[in-house]
């Protein structure tokens, strides 16, 4: 096999280190996943180690190696700090200088969150939106995208004109610790996660949180298709909507790009979407009587053929100079879309991370 530009990657989570590699923006090995379980610290290192190493033996050398892994860290440094899903991480594990002993190469490390909007931002939704508006013969392109993971936990990542934002401190896009909404004594992550869903759920239906479905039985039953208290699941996905377009919101008005939801409650989308981008459109009361608008922008959720079209509709004009004969174009309607994942979460991130690499 050619090695010339392959990146390994890894994506880190609390139960299982999944491994690939990437030439060229795909991916060209079969993912494989070892088990994190570990009794010290230094034998979940060498399972680290020893999955880099597979995939040397079926690649060859690497031009580098870029992954994601939990924070809190010092991401451009690669020092991990204390993790509450890899517990064995405590004190700053110099993670990234012990690759870069053993490999030789340049390694880079982000969150989930972050290569996510990376690799949706360079190879996914941002290319695939703008070819939306390309065929339908509207000139608007996007440039920014705004990057949610969903599942365990809630993270983000923010790009801007193709640059990743990360922040001084390496904590840039930190969603999950944002106001809740619904319980502001809180963070929006215990109603944006399986657990928030399942709590609600438990709720609800009177029974023990340890008794409720997972969130895909719960999407089910919301929508029908399975046994279950519907009453329940409906008002499960209300709430994680409602906190969930609360958060869009405040991140959309400062960054004004399109928003794309991965993690595995991204396959909830079709119960929750609708929610969220009704949530989005809405008004505030004003203390003076008028009401004034959620977001200066409108949203549009792209997974719905009606959606799409009013979002790729061309609504702009040409205007006169003032005391010229030229004309200029005048687009006053503002807009962002808002879809769940088409390349995956873990192709996107592997794409993320093979970008990151590439470009440094």
């Amino acid at each position: 096999m050619d090695s010339k530009n392959i990146v390994f990657v890894l994506d880190a989570g609390g139960t299982g280190f999944k491994f690939s590699a990437v030439q060229d923006y795909r991916e060209i090995v079969e993912p494989f996943t070892i088990k994190t379980a570990s009794e010290t610290l230094e034998e979940q290192l060498q399972k680290i180690i020893d999955g880099f190493k597979r995939l040397k033996e079926q690649c060859g050398e690497p031009a580098a190696i870029s992954f994601c892994f939990p924070g809190p860290a010092d991401y451009p440094n690669g020092i991990i700090g204390d993790l509450a899903n890899l517990p064995l991480f405590r004190g700053g594990v110099a993670l990234k200088d012990m690759l870069e002993n053993e490999f030789k190469v340049p390694v880079y490390i982000n969150n989930d969150g972050d290569l996510f909007a990376y690799g949706e931002a360079l190879g996914g939704v941002l290319q695939d939106v703008n070819a939306l508006l390309e065929k339908a013969g509207n000139p608007k392109r996007y440039k920014n995208l705004v990057g949610l993971t969903l599942g365990t936990g809630f993270g983000g990542g923010v790009v801007l004109d193709g640059r990743l934002l990360q922040g001084d401190n390496s904590a840039g896009a930190e969603v999950w610790c944002m106001r809740n909404i619904l319980y502001p004594q809180t963070s929006a992550e215990d109603s944006v996660s399986i657990r928030g869903v399942r709590r609600v759920y438990a709720r609800e239906a009177g029974i023990d949180f340890n008794e409720a479905p997972q969130p895909f039985d719960i999407c089910e039953i919301a929508l029908g298709n399975k046994e279950g208290n519907k009453e329940a699941a409906l008002k499960a996905w209300d709430e994680f909507a409602t906190v969930l377009a609360d958060i869009i919101a405040n991140i959309a008005t400062v960054i004004d790009g399109i928003v794309v939801l991965g993690g595995g409650l991204s396959g909830a989308a079709k119960i929750f979407m609708p929610k969220v981008v009704e949530h989005l459109n809405t008004e505030y009361p004003g203390l003076d009587g008028n009401k004034i608008p959620r977001m200066e922008i409108s949203a549009f959720n792209l997974d719905d053929e009606d959606g799409r079209n009013a979002f790729t509709a061309t609504s702009g004009k040409m205007v006169k100079v003032p005391f010229s004969d030229k004309e200029v174009w005048y687009d006053p309607s503002k807009k962002i879309g808002i879809t769940a994942t088409k390349l995956g979460t873990s192709s996107a991130v592997a794409i993320g991370a093979y970008a990151y690499a590439m470009n440094k």
